[in-house]
């Protein structure tokens, strides 16, 4: 069975078959590591998460193989009832054997000590419910009760029990399904899916933290639209990102109606996703358009508009990154950014650029220009191949533009070629009010092509233009 293992894996293995016989426990591998095996996703060079599961002490058989490995520290968390450590490129837990459940009202299982039988029936999955045998009578068995194997064929996502069962239990599995759904490119099971659809609500008892991180995990899918997608069909959307369901649906008025921006926008992340695997940029493709829905109007001369949508959707990102535990520094910051000028270029490539118009854009974006100009073109999304090949050509024709203009007068992350300590001491200023319009209309004039961007030009502008620019005063700031 282990032939084809690295052989860090097959010698881990045989120590924890050799510990667990000594202490009279019945060992087994479970889970994840071999779904993954059977997946042919077993990478040699990353960190691989392995499951043991005993029928005994998961504590004890985790201290009793450490020690044979010669491994410190082991991390115990007595009130679950498991142990791990890190061996070589392996991150190994160790668990006993348990039957759990959750109280309709609860966030915590009811745990209790079980046999083999009530661990793999308590798995979410089939597929996650196969097992290896460590145990010397049926070293390298697999324990396949529900069928699993059959599924990773069939590349199927079902429960191992009654799926209203499984999900009643944990809600956290709904998400789980829908995440392997997405980066298994699995199809859920009909039943396990009308599970989720009757579940649903139940979602709300997960804590914020455990979503979170299964948001994120759909993110970083090849193809994110496909759990996106799902999340919507199942109903769970609407509990946990109301203002992503918000987006979806379309509105007519006299014949003329708006795209659906909900669709749209998983196009947009799916578009965005082969060029990326930054999670903060695929942030910004998910939440671009996310202020739509307050921002439109139907305009008799226009047609449908939702202006503003960009900066109330920058506004937007701070309270949602808040709510969803995500980092509220210079990631959301970036996220925020970026949903504030993702209209810039796509105004740009559709009339004629002008230097000063993207030495402003350049200013604004810092460097962030070429992810927002990478967002840009994942927001074209139109079934009309000829329109969606003309923005293109147009960006292109910005794009180059950008390093142009950015070759000869550096604007990114700018800073003032005059500062604020050289303004005061020769114009006899005090901090205040005055410095920053003497450094404004200096900014102003680079950005115009009025002057290079360079200290001796700059200097020379301030001085010709000192009083005009503090209307005739320029005495104490």
């Amino acid at each position: 069975m282990f032939g084809d293992l690295n052989p860090s894996y097959t010698q881990l293995f045989e120590t924890i078959s050799d510990a667990g016989e000594s202490l009279g426990y019945k060992v087994y591998v479970v889970g994840g590591f071999v779904r993954d095996y059977y997946l042919n996703r077993l990478e040699k060079d990353e960190i691989a998460d392995i499951d043991i599961m005993t029928v005994g002490s998961g504590l004890k058989l985790a201290n009793e193989v450490a020690k044979r490995l010669k491994v410190k520290p082991v991390n115990e968390f007595k009130q679950f009832g498991t142990a791990h450590f890190h061996y070589r490129n392996m991150s190994v837990e160790f668990v006993g054997a348990r039957r759990e459940s959750y109280r309709r009202d609860s966030r915590k299982p009811v745990v209790e000590d079980g046999t083999l039988e009530d661990d793999q029936q308590r798995r979410d999955f089939t597929i996650n419910a196969l097992s290896w045998s460590l145990n010397k009578e049926d070293y390298g068995l697999l324990l396949d009760p529900y069928g699993g194997i059959q599924d990773l064929h069939a590349g199927i996502i079902r429960t191992p029990i009654d799926p209203m069962i499984t999900f009643d239990d944990d809600p956290l599995r709904m998400l789980r399904a829908i995440r392997f759904a997405g980066q298994l490119d699995f199809y859920i099971e009909d039943d396990t899916f009308k599970g989720i659809v009757e579940c649903a609500e139940r979602i709300k008892i997960i804590s914020q933290e455990r979503i979170t991180e299964e948001l994120n995990k759909m993110l970083a899918c090849k193809k994110p639209s496909i759990p996106f997608s799902l999340l919507f069909k199942t109903g769970i959307l609407r509990h946990i990102f109301p203002e992503l369901q918000a987006l979806q649906g379309i509105d007519e008025v006299n014949g003329q109606r708006h795209k659906d921006n909900f669709w749209h926008t998983l196009e947009v992340v799916d578009n965005i996703a082969p060029h990326t695997e930054n999670l903060w940029l695929r942030w910004a493709a998910l939440l671009h358009d996310i202020a739509k829905p307050p921002t439109k109007k139907f305009d008799p001369r226009e047609g449908w508009t939702f202006h503003g949508h960009d900066a109330l959707g920058a506004r937007w990102v701070k309270n949602i990154f808040r709510r969803f535990g995500l980092p509220m520094d210079d990631r959301m910051k970036y996220v925020a950014k970026l949903v504030r000028l993702h209209l810039r270029p796509i105004a740009l490539a559709s009339e004629v650029v002008t230097d000063s118009a993207i030495r402003r854009l350049i200013f604004d974006a810092g460097d962030d220009i070429d992810d927002l100009m990478t967002l840009c073109r994942a927001d074209i999304t139109s079934k009309n191949h000829e329109k969606v090949n003309r923005y293109l050509r147009n960006f292109d024709r910005v794009s180059e533009k950008i390093v142009e203009v950015e070759e000869k007068d550096r604007l990114r992350n700018w800073q003032p070629p005059v500062d604020g300590n050289e303004i005061m001491q020769t114009l006899g200023l005090q901090p205040g009010k005055k410095v920053g319009l003497i450094k404004k209309a200096i900014e102003e004039a680079i950005l115009n092509g009025d002057i290079p961007n360079e200290h001796d030009a700059a200097f020379e502008y301030m001085m010709k233009n000192k009083d005009q620019i503090l209307g005739g005063n320029h005495g104490a700031g």
